[in-house]
């Protein structure tokens, strides 16, 4: 099958498809004519990438999950293994953006959101609340 109908059953854009195969994830056949012809194969790892790629794997991940799933004798420990260590990931971006969440939310609530210029918002962005606690301010 074309890119064109590769992109379209994986549900991968065909300038995705092109890059995966630049970096060596997939490995069409090429035509007579120099096209690249997609297999039932590579059809398989581009909707495997597809969906690692929508559960946060990057690249270097899929790229050994793309490893385990083509090895028959691989140890489902693996596979585990490096799951775990993206949910831990997870986590702690989870927990970075509930830092974020919580700074966001104090600095609305200094700010009076009034018609004045003051606000406690722009002040923290630009530093000046470091400045002035730390005598370098006004």
């Amino acid at each position: 099958m074309n890119i064109g109908t590769a992109s379209e059953k994986s549900g991968l854009p065909v300038k995705t498809i092109r890059y995966y195969e630049d970096i060596g994830l997939v490995r069409p056949d090429r035509g007579g004519n120099g096209y690249r012809d997609f297999s039932i194969s590579d059809l398989q790892r581009l909707k495997f990438l597809q969906r690692a790629r929508s559960l946060g794997f990057s690249i270097d991940e899929c790229r050994e999950l793309l490893s385990l799933y083509e090895d028959r004798n691989r140890a489902s420990a693996d596979v585990k293994r490096l799951t775990k260590s993206k949910i831990g990931e997870v986590d702690r971006k989870i927990a970075e953006l509930k830092s974020l969440r919580r700074v966001l939310t104090e600095l609305v609530g200094a700010c009076q959101g009034d018609d004045r210029p003051d606000c406690p918002i722009i002040d923290d962005l630009a530093g000046h609340q470091d400045m002035e606690t730390s005598g370098n301010g006004k």
